[in-house]
């Protein structure tokens, strides 16, 4: 069964918003029917920006650290709830109005944000209850795009932020009769340049659809970042840091070089399984394509099915280790005949977290969730789930397909609603995930348990209708690693380009050939032709370098992703062989679970981890536990061959 995609799930509001990592980017905030609880009282009407609690002559005690918490909280909120509402409405309906009014919205918090922050620092030292001193630290360093000191660059900053989001969400490419296009003339967006790459049988139409989404973006959009990073990095030394890139790795309760450091030692543990999956995919490849793809060096970037070859889905037909044993039906096949709507589509997503002991989502979910693409107006299709309210005004937004690979992103979608719904009675400042790459992880852990198995119980089992057809576990493994494994190398790369941008290792005129070197690094994939001098922002056509949301939090999920699977599945008493494992139906494994998500971000995150795992630190040993048939028949599959790049 197909995977979802990892690049499309976080919309930049729904992702930490771009002010706070407490935003999270899988799960927007959003504004309640319910009235807030007590310990989260605020105003009717959302409040205006203004300054976080005034500055004190005296020297600060600890009475006065928690009644500015307590104010700031307070306020927070409200200006949250505002900025969800006109993200929201600006996801779903794109025009200029919409633009300015989030554009605003955004200035506000930022603004907020920044005032709360500096005022934070003078609590330094003052003895604290250790929530109180958490909150503090969170303020200090939880933004993902803090506000620059100058009123006038924070208006700046807040503009390219939006029109950056906005730009990546209209952007479309015109090909016109008698521009010499392979093509065939007409408008496309994203999804469709992307059918292209999926199913066109020629290379060269391939090969074009890629070059024109990078082209769609301009010189304006490597301008536009250019202009980004010079404000957003003045917002970070403001805050103590010594850039943005600084301050994006000092949000997992460690020091920033030791979390860099983190992140390089779990590649360490995968890059040997994802470097023989790369491998065996170039010989694949190699057959259908001849010269085109080299016998000894990268993949070809364009003929990977992707547009940012972060999986290699669509190349299932040329990598299936059993291709006789893929000849029935599938997933889609399934649920096209029984003519599933998106909504059913979601139900099925429901039914598997009340199969774990979770309530039902609220009615206001299935009324103000977008679920389908409008045809009356722009909007962002990226799948992302919503808490308007911090309470229980749950939603996603997602142009659902009837597919295999958005029944397993609802799955994952729904994930993140769950989350938001099991921390909602936290303080505010701690209505988060235990860091970034939790909330990501929690959908995931759930779409692992999207197995045959579970589809049988539920009644889609493709097979059921086909006794002759033959079901192939290296199939299914090789399916899910073209989905997970491929992505590593992706997941990990695109924050490293950005911390090299943002430390001004890599100056505007280099971004091309910095971006490319990564590639080729981890992911050993190569563009058509040097685009080191091509004047356009390649990275830029990527939706979370555009929107601004951190990346690292994706490959942090791949990983803790089957470090939890595996311990549920476990709790839930599965003996067999890792990938057969589905909590299905487990409300062991849902208490587990729940008790991790309700504590948010109120712990540091090992402790979270410990809750549902029994672990305190990440490990990759899952990963290669899941997927250990496979990676010993693709070693026997690579012998005499020349692997790397």
């Amino acid at each position: 069964m197909s995977m979802p995609r990892p690049a499309p799930r976080l919309p930049r509001a729904t992702t930490l918003c771009l002010a706070l990592a407490l935003a999270l980017p899988a799960c927007a905030r959003k504004a309640p029917d319910a009235p807030p609880k007590p310990a989260k009282p605020r105003p009717a009407k959302a409040t205006p920006a203004k300054a976080a609690p005034a500055k004190t002559t005296a020297a600060p005690t600890a009475a006065d650290a928690l009644a500015f918490l307590e104010e700031t909280e307070r306020a927070l909120l409200d200006l949250w709830i505002h900025r969800e509402r006109t993200e929201w409405v600006k996801a779903t309906h794109i025009t200029h109005d919409t633009e300015i009014l989030a554009a605003r919205a955004e200035e506000q918090v930022m603004a907020f944000v920044a005032k709360a922050a500096s005022r934070a620092t003078e609590f330094k030292g003052v003895k604290l209850p250790a929530d109180a001193a958490r909150k503090l630290k969170l303020l200090r360093t939880a933004q993902t795009l803090p506000s620059p000191p100058d009123p006038s660059d924070r208006k700046a900053l807040a503009k390219l932020a939006t029109e950056m989001g906005a730009e990546y969400g209209k952007r479309k490419v015109v090909v016109k009769a008698g521009d010499g296009s392979k093509i065939p003339q007409g408008t496309y967006t994203l999804g469709k340049l992307s059918t292209l790459l999926q199913t066109s049988p020629d290379p060269e139409v391939q090969k074009e659809a890629w070059q024109r989404w990078r082209a769609a973006g301009g010189v304006e959009a490597g301008e536009r970042y250019t202009r980004f990073v010079a404000l957003a990095n003045k917002g970070a030394k403001s805050m103590g840091f010594s850039d943005l890139g600084e301050l994006w790795r000092s949000g997992y309760d460690m020091p920033p070089d030791a979390f860099a450091a983190e992140v390089d030692r779990l590649w360490s543990q995968v890059a040997p399984l994802y470097k023989d999956l790369h491998c065996y995919a170039r010989t694949q490849l190699r057959k259908k394509y001849g010269d085109a793809v080299p016998a000894k060096g990268p993949l070809p970037a364009w003929l990977m099915g992707n547009m940012w070859a972060q999986d290699w889905l669509y190349r299932m037909d040329l990598l299936r280790p059993e291709p006789s044993a893929g000849k029935t039906r599938t997933l889609t096949d399934v649920l096209v005949e029984k003519k599933t709507s998106p909504e059913q589509m979601m139900r099925y997503g429901e039914a598997f977290f009340v199969s774990l002991g979770l309530d039902k989502l609220p009615d206001t979910f299935w009324q103000r969730s977008m679920l389908a693409r409008p045809k009356d107006r722009e909007v962002v299709c990226h799948a992302s789930a919503w808490d308007v309210d911090w309470q229980d005004d749950l939603r996603v937004k997602m142009c659902v397909e009837i597919n295999e690979e958005d029944f397993v992103t609802v799955h994952h979608e729904l994930g993140h609603n769950y989350y938001q719904r099991a921390y909602k009675s936290q303080p505010t400042l701690f209505t988060n995930s235990a860091n970034d790459g939790f909330h990501e992880a929690l959908g995931d852990t759930i779409a692992l348990s999207v197995t045959p198995a579970y589809l049988k119980q539920i009644g889609l089992d493709p097979a059921a209708a086909d006794p002759k057809a033959k079901r192939s576990e290296l199939n299914f493994l090789m399916q899910r690693a073209v989905e997970k494994v491929a992505f590593l190398p992706f997941g990990l790369l695109v924050d490293k380009f950005r911390w090299q941008v943002f430390a001004g290792e890599v100056k505007p005129a280099d971004y091309n050939a910095a971006w490319w070197k990564l590639r080729l690094q981890y992911q050993g994939v190569a563009p058509p032709g040097d685009r080191s001098k091509v004047a356009t922002f390649d990275a830029g056509g990527k939706y979370h370098v555009a929107a601004s949301v951190p990346y690292m939090r994706y490959f942090l999920a791949h990983i803790l992703q089957f470090q939890l699977h595996r311990a549920l599945c476990k709790v839930a008493g599965h003996t067999g062989p890792l990938h057969t494992c589905s909590i299905y139906g487990n409300k062991e494994a849902g208490a587990r679970l729940n008790a991790m998500m309700k504590m948010g971000l109120s712990r540091p995150w090992p402790e979270a981890l410990k809750a549902a795992t029994g672990e305190t630190r990440m490990d990759a040993s899952a990963v290669l536990a899941y997927f250990a048939p496979l990676h010993t028949w693709l070693k026997a599959q690579n012998k005499g061959q020349t692997c790397g790049w």
